[in-house]
C-alpha cells in the first residue's frame, strides 16, 4: 500500500514538473519577440525610450511600454498595432506628514503598483528600464524578471542620486541611501547600456558594472527646416508673438513678410530679409542641472554692446523652433550624461553654444560644430563674435552649419542596429 502511494506521488510530481517545463517553454516561445520598456516618468518626455520602442518594432518585436502618460508620445508609436502603452498611476504629493514619510509612501505605492502592472503583462524576453528614476523600479523589474524569466536591461541616462543631491545636498540621508541602492541593485541587471564613454568607465571603476555605450542620436525626423516651412512657421507665430511680426510693411500688399522672411507675391519664392534679427533657440528640460541665469546675463551683456555702438543684429530668443544658433545650459548632475537637446539641434544642422562640463567633448567639438563656454562672460563674447557680421556666409556660424551638413551624422536607427540589436539577439 505504501509503495502504491509513493508511486502515485512520484507520478503526480513528474506530471507537475512536466507541466511546469511545458508552461515555461510556452512562455519563453511567446516572450522571445516581446519586450517590456519601463519609464517611471512621463513617456512623452522620454524620447530615448520611445526611440528604443520604435527600433524594437522595426526589428519585428512587439512592445509593451509602461510609464506616466502626462504628455503625448510620438504618433509613430500610437499608430502601431504591435505596441501597447500602459499608463502608470502617479501618486500626487500627500498633504500631510514630513518629506521622509511622503517619500516612503510614494516608494511603497510605486513598488506595489509597478509590480502588479508588470505581473499582468504578457511574458517578455527583456525588461528595458530607464534609469533614473530607478528607485524602486530596478528592484521591482529584477524581481519580476526572476519570476517570469525576463532579462533586465538598464539604460543608464544619469545617476538618480546625483539629481537628488542637487535638491537635498550630497550628504543627505536619502541621497546616500539612493546611491547605495543604485550601486547594489544596478549589478542585478543582465545587460547595461549608458549614454557616454565617461559613464561607462565610471560604472566599471566605481560600481563594478560593465556597460555598453549607446550614444543619443537624432531621430530621422530631425532635419534642417526648409526656408519655405520656416516662413510658414514665422507667419503663424507672428499672429501671436510680436517678435515674429514684420518690422515694416512690404511695398506690394500681396507679399507675405515676417520679421525674418519674405515670400514674393509673383514667384512664391521665400528669401531671408536683409537686416533680419538673429534667432537664438534654447530648449530646456526644466531640471535643476540647467542654469538659465547664464543665458540671461549673457543677453544683457549682448544688449549693452549694441547700446555701446557695436554693429550687431537684434536677437529673438525662443525655447524651441528653427533658428540660427542653439544655446545649451545643461551641466549634468553627475557630469557623465549628454544633453539630448544638443543631439536634436545637431540633427537639424543647428550650431550650438554649450556650457562646459566633464564629458561634453564627446558631443560638442569646440570650433568645429559649435562653441563651449564656462560662464556668461564667455557666452556673451561668443554671441558677439558669431553675430558681428550677421548674416555672413563666410562667418564662423555659417562654417559650423556647413560642417554639420557635411558630417553625415549617424541617425538613431542605424546606431541602434549596430549596437543594441546584436546584444539582444545574442542572448
Amino acid at each position: 500500500m505504501a509503495v502504491s502511494y509513493v508511486a502515485v506521488v512520484a507520478v503526480a510530481v513528474s506530471l507537475l514538473l512536466l507541466l511546469l517545463v511545458s508552461w515555461k517553454r510556452w512562455r519563453q516561445g511567446r516572450a522571445k519577440w516581446h519586450v517590456i520598456i519601463v519609464v517611471l516618468g512621463d513617456v512623452g518626455r522620454s524620447p530615448r525610450m520611445q526611440y528604443h520602442a520604435l527600433s524594437f518594432l522595426k526589428s519585428g518585436f512587439s512592445v509593451t511600454l509602461l510609464g506616466f502618460c502626462n504628455s503625448r508620445p510620438y504618433d509613430e508609436l500610437l499608430q502601431n498595432n504591435r505596441i501597447q502603452i500602459v499608463s502608470l498611476t502617479e501618486l500626487q504629493k500627500l498633504p500631510v506628514g514630513p518629506y521622509i514619510f511622503q517619500y516612503g509612501v510614494k516608494v511603497v505605492f510605486q513598488s506595489v503598483h509597478l509590480l502588479w502592472k508588470l505581473i499582468c503583462r504578457e511574458p517578455a524576453a527583456y525588461i528595458f528600464l530607464q534609469n533614473p528614476p530607478g528607485l524602486p523600479a530596478i528592484a521591482v523589474c529584477w524581481f519580476v524578471g526572476c519570476l517570469c524569466g525576463s532579462k533586465l536591461v538598464i539604460d543608464w541616462h544619469n545617476y538618480g542620486y546625483s539629481i537628488m543631491g542637487l535638491v537635498h545636498g550630497p550628504s543627505h540621508g536619502l541621497v546616500v541611501l539612493a546611491k547605495w541602492y543604485e550601486k547594489l541593485c544596478g549589478r542585478l541587471s543582465h545587460l547595461n547600456l549608458c549614454v557616454t564613454n565617461s559613464m561607462r568607465e565610471d560604472l566599471a571603476e566605481n560600481w563594478g558594472i560593465k556597460a555598453v555605450t549607446v550614444y543619443d542620436k537624432p531621430a530621422s525626423f530631425f532635419k534642417e527646416t526648409p526656408l519655405d516651412l520656416q516662413h510658414q512657421l514665422f507667419m503663424k507665430l507672428g499672429c501671436t508673438y510680436s517678435a515674429f511680426k514684420a518690422r515694416s510693411e512690404p511695398v506690394d500688399p500681396a507679399t507675405e513678410r515676417s520679421a525674418f522672411t519674405e515670400r514674393d507675391a509673383q514667384s512664391g519664392l521665400v528669401t531671408h530679409l536683409r537686416g533680419r534679427p538673429a534667432l537664438l533657440v534654447s530648449s530646456t528640460s526644466w531640471t535643476e542641472d540647467e542654469d538659465f541665469s547664464i543665458l540671461l546675463a549673457a543677453l544683457e551683456k549682448f544688449e549693452q554692446l549694441i547700446l555701446d555702438g557695436e554693429s550687431l543684429p537684434s536677437l529673438v530668443c525662443v525655447i524651441t523652433g528653427s533658428a540660427d544658433l542653439g544655446v545649451c545650459l545643461h551641466k549634468s548632475s553627475s557630469g557623465l550624461d549628454l544633453p539630448m537637446k544638443v543631439v536634436d539641434m545637431f540633427g537639424c544642422c543647428l550650431p550650438v553654444c554649450a556650457v562646459s562640463f566633464r564629458c561634453l567633448h564627446e558631443l560638442v567639438k569646440h570650433e568645429e560644430n559649435g562653441l563651449v563656454f564656462k560662464d556668461s562672460e564667455e557666452l556673451a563674447a561668443q554671441l558677439q563674435m558669431l553675430f558681428s557680421k550677421f548674416p555672413d556666409p563666410a562667418g564662423k556660424l555659417s562654417q559650423f552649419r556647413k560642417n554639420l551638413r557635411e558630417s553625415e551624422q549617424l541617425r538613431w536607427d542605424e546606431s541602434w542596429k549596430q549596437t543594441v540589436l546584436p546584444l539582444v539577439m545574442e542572448t
